[in-house]
């Protein structure tokens, strides 16, 4: 393939408008060639460029479209994937993956079987704290980590009118978080021997899950990961201890309130974190801020776009975001039976 590859964004809600329409755009090697979406005149205002499809049908059939991105709803992403396989088309579906664990080993197998990209927006891999935590780790500056901490918490106390918090199949905090939390841990540690979790509405008028708390566990370690949104103070994002220090850090990712702001992605101090995380000696207890690598969610829809082109490693594997739906599908059983359930 010589030309940029034609990309068919399904969907302009939150997560198209706001991350991946200006992600792909920003990407040389893509062209954002259309949007499927009823917001035809708000489409044509922000991307004049792109041609507006009525139906994802029409995407489907377009012999100009080389990738489709899903984001739509969670409760389409399997049948929607599936349909664009079948239609020859590479895909990127946004997080998480599908509903559940057998569908994504389904839809695996079929990209598999077709030969065609099927990658997961797992974008928090390219968070700039996520990336610094990783470069620690590499070069053994905590030690052998015994306990990890991730925590992605909100203060949003009155509930919204909106599918992700309703009590739709696919919505509430665990389907919306949890696969950035899930991810990040397989990452960096691989497959838990087991999961504990706790799925609960804390909100008055509440119909979705908006607290999760799971525990991973490991031969080695604890995986403590949490995501509510009834925390006023919501700045503590991470705490890794080790052997021999800790990593603390502070606030979360800059990128989406860029994306949010309009800022072009790529530009001048984009993705610099403000709060960079404190290393803390275990011996001395001196205290280091460690400034990493900038965020670069950009690096995902490049990568991208050299796996559709040249057959360049996949960013986001779909085995991999099926690792992630087993440990997602598990820790719903558990809170279910307030038990431990092995992977």
């Amino acid at each position: 393939m010589t030309h940029p590859v034609r990309t068919a964004l399904v969907g302009f809600g939150y997560a198209g408008r706001t991350f991946h329409a200006p992600l792909i755009a920003a990407c040389p090697d893509l062209r954002l060639e259309a949007v499927v979406s009823r917001q035809a005149e708000t489409v044509s205002e922000l991307w004049p460029d792109a041609r507006v499809l009525t139906s994802f049908d029409q995407a489907l059939a377009d012999p100009a479209i080389d990738l489709i991105v899903l984001a739509t709803p969670n409760d389409l992403h399997a049948t929607q994937a599936g349909a664009a396989l079948n239609a020859g088309k590479a895909v990127v579906v946004d997080k998480p993956f599908t509903l559940t664990a057998a569908e994504a080993r389904r839809l695996a197998t079929l990209a598999e079987e077709r030969g065609l990209l099927l990658s997961v927006f797992h974008n928090r891999r390219w968070d700039a704290d996520f990336l610094t935590l990783q470069t620690l780790i590499a070069e053994d500056r905590l030690g052998p980590v015994v306990r990890f901490e991730s925590s992605f918490n909100r203060w949003r106390p009155e509930v919204r009118d909106r599918w992700r918090e309703g009590a739709g199949p696919g919505a509430g905090l665990w389907y919306d978080l949890g696969p950035h939390l899930i991810d990040q841990a397989l990452c960096l540690f691989g497959r838990p021997l087991a999961i504990s979790c706790d799925l609960a509405i804390l909100r008055a008028g509440g119909r979705a899950i908006d607290y999760a708390h799971a525990v991973l566990r490991y031969a080695d370690k604890r995986v403590i990961l949490h995501a509510d949104m009834v925390t006023p103070a919501a700045d503590a994002r991470f705490a890794v201890h080790g052997a021999r220090a800790s990593w603390l850090k502070d606030g979360l990712d800059v990128q989406e309130d860029q994306l949010k702001s309009g800022l072009t992605p790529g530009a001048a101090g984009w993705g610099v974190d403000p709060r960079p995380g404190v290393v803390v000696d275990g011996v001395t207890g001196a205290r280091e801020a460690v400034a990493g690598p900038p965020g670069d969610y950009p690096a995902y829809y490049s990568a991208v776009a050299g796996a559709v082109r040249d057959g360049a490693p996949n960013p986001v594997s779909s085995q991999e975001a099926a690792a992630v739906m087993e440990v997602l599908e598990a820790g719903l059983v558990s809170a279910e039976r307030r038990t431990e359930v092995a992977l």
